[in-house]
């Protein structure tokens, strides 16, 4: 099913589109990261006149391998304080990439690190594997605390690799993740109290609590001091729950200066409902219309125990923010036409540009029933205001569907290699989609996308 208006320019004045500055952070940030890296394997050379034997090597490699791990676990804190600068221009999606990347690369030296000082240490006393590790653990001044925060950071890696995490909730692996947390702090004594390149070193040991002092408080101030502070001024709650689809909630919520909290059309909120079963966990929604003074919007697909409870929530509930969070703005722009391209829930950051996005802009929205099209009134509306074309891509008779290619894209969208593409749907049809523009020659910078999975 189609359903298409005449398209204009909904700008009064022609828009005159140019390729954004691309912003320097993320090379910045990727500069100031292999800096630190070179700067930790500076402070081994300088501090390392000899390597001597199998064994010699085998510390030094152990060594080098311990620093490493430290600095990433710094590293993997300051993905995680959710720094707006870095979100909004990086973006969430790109962020989460670096930290998961950075997850193992942590786990793997911290696993290699343990592993080589073990054999080292063994080689030089003559002694076996096993006794040494029993020498180091209960003998060495913070080893058996560094020992526990090894084995977290083990479990950490466990449950993020894939197929653990597709047997957890999001609330149950986003909370097994404060893990690391704990894990950095009780390895963090024993790099000082056993590591050779700090051990009578004050520069060093300034320089290490320098970085991790400057991180945790990061941490503390964007990820618990903002959200508490933005809580108490916002005062925000529960104003009604309406049905939008089978399966699909909006929540509207009240408050008090609620466009100051900066949420552009794309991006979403780390949201959480104070009420029993909710409280104890923030989850990401997007807004699904334009902030306002008073008011905000978010719609949700009732898919697991957090959000089927959204349904239930009853008005005056009090609502805490996390955010705004995501760079899928209207700052990716590189083109003066638009592809809006959603599956199913997936609608819901894309209304919202569909309403502010300036220029020619279409919307191509695929889900399975007419009736699981939500907030379609509000679409159509949008539609016919600003002249727009809306495509409604609905599956046939039952086992017949409309899969999303190239050719399919381009039928709808004859010029469709001269947009820009925002695509926001499931996990499966967003892939298909992604490689249907490719194969459409869409350029891999005009398609814009964020992973909303964990």
């Amino acid at each position: 099913m189609t359903v298409a208006f005449t398209r204009t320019r909904y700008a009064q004045n022609e828009i005159r589109h140019r390729r954004p500055r691309r912003s320097p952070v993320p090379f910045l940030v990727s500069l100031v990261i292999w800096s630190g890296g070179a700067g930790v394997l500076a402070l081994w050379w300088s501090d390392t006149t000899s390597v001597v034997g199998t064994a010699g090597w085998l510390t030094g490699a152990g060594r080098i391998t311990g620093l490493l791990a430290g600095y990433a676990c710094a590293v993997l804190l300051a993905l995680m304080a959710r720094m707006p600068l870095l979100d909004h221009t990086i973006g969430t999606d790109r962020l989460a990439r670096w930290h998961a990347l950075g997850g193992r690369c942590t786990v793997s030296l911290a696993l290699a690190h343990t592993l080589l000082i073990i054999w080292g240490y063994s080689l030089a006393s003559r002694t076996s594997v096993v006794g040494q590790t029993s020498t180091l653990v209960f003998h060495y001044p913070d080893l058996l605390k560094g020992t526990i925060g090894f084995l977290l950071f083990l479990l950490t890696g466990v449950i993020s690799a894939r197929a653990a995490r597709r047997r957890l909730s999001y609330e149950t692996w986003h909370y097994l993740h404060f893990l690391t947390y704990l894990a950095v702090f009780l390895t963090f004594g024993h790099q000082l109290s056993n590591g050779a390149d700090f051990v009578g070193n004050r520069l060093a040991q300034t320089a290490w609590y320098t970085l991790f002092l400057s991180i945790a408080t990061l941490v503390a101030w964007f990820r618990f001091a903002v959200p508490v502070r933005r809580g108490l001024r916002h005062r925000m709650r529960v104003a009604a729950v309406r049905p939008e689809a089978p399966g699909v909630v909006s929540v509207y919520l009240t408050g008090e200066h609620l466009d100051e909290l900066g949420g552009a059309p794309g991006q979403f909120l780390r949201w959480r409902f104070l009420a029993r079963g909710l409280w104890w966990t923030a989850n990401p929604y997007s807004l699904s219309a334009p902030a306002l003074p008073r008011h905000l919007r978010i719609t949700v697909k009732t898919a697991g125990g957090h959000s089927a409870a959204l349904a239930r929530l009853a008005p005056g509930t009090r609502v805490w923010a996390e955010g705004p969070y995501g760079s899928f703005t209207a700052m990716r722009r590189t083109a003066p036409e638009v592809l809006l391209l959603a599956g199913g829930v997936g609608i819901t950051p894309l209304r919202s540009l569909f309403e502010t996005l300036p220029g020619d802009v279409t919307l191509v929205y695929r889900a399975r029933r007419v009736e699981d099209l939500a907030l379609r009134g509000e679409i159509d509306a949008i539609a016919s205001r600003r002249r727009a074309t809306v495509h409604y891509l609905l599956d046939g008779p039952p086992g017949q569907s409309s899969p999303i290619t190239a050719r399919s894209l381009i039928a709808l969208v004859p010029d469709l290699a001269a947009h820009d593409v925002y695509v926001c749907g499931p996990p499966g049809m967003t892939q298909a989609a992604m490689d249907a523009l490719r194969e459409a020659g869409v350029p891999a910078s005009r398609i814009h996308h964020e992973s909303f999975a964990f």
